[in-house]
């Protein structure tokens, strides 16, 4: 067995490390690769490739103008709810402030405890208008919504704080 084997690798390594081909491949090589390019530079003035060229286009602009067409009603439904979400911001800052007028109302013969309460009352009247104008840039932003409902919750407190203190009620 092991004479088989010995005999084998020598064969083995008597063998030329490179495969030849049979015959010469660079003329048809080169046949190849011209013919390619003829091709290619004959499509590119043929009158039937220009006549595809302009179906291509022509389909790819229908395809374009029904899909902006399909997707307008979207477009609209989505700035419809943009306003529908700032209606609701609308209709929180009418109830604030009527809530906030009925307050000053109900505390008017009650005198302040402090001079600078009005001047914090505007303070937070800005901050909630500057909330509101993000909110009509991005009307469904609930950490801006709850941020919004926090400072009417302050003007509420600042309101009744300043006019009703907890330590005159005991």
């Amino acid at each position: 067995m092991s004479d088989f084997d010995d005999k084998l690798a020598r064969h083995i390594s008597a063998l030329s490390k490179e495969k030849q081909p049979e015959r010469d491949l660079w003329r048809g090589i080169e046949l190849g690769i011209t013919s390619a390019q003829n091709q290619i530079s004959n499509d590119d003035h043929s009158p039937s490739t220009v006549t595809s060229r302009q179906w291509i286009a022509i389909a790819a602009s229908v395809c374009l103008v029904t899909v902006l067409w399909l997707a307008a009603p979207f477009a609209f439904k989505a700035d419809e709810s943009r306003s529908d979400g700032y209606a609701l911001i609308n209709a929180m800052s009418v109830q604030q402030q009527q809530q906030v007028n009925s307050l000053l109302a109900s505390y008017q013969s009650t005198p302040a405890l402090t001079q600078d309460w009005r001047e914090q009352l505007k303070e937070l009247d800005d901050a909630a208008d500057v909330i509101k104008a993000a909110l009509k840039d991005d009307p469904d932003n609930s950490a801006l919504i709850k941020m919004l409902h926090h400072v009417y919750q302050q003007q509420i407190a600042l309101i009744e704080r300043v006019h009703a203190p907890k330590w005159q009620q005991i």
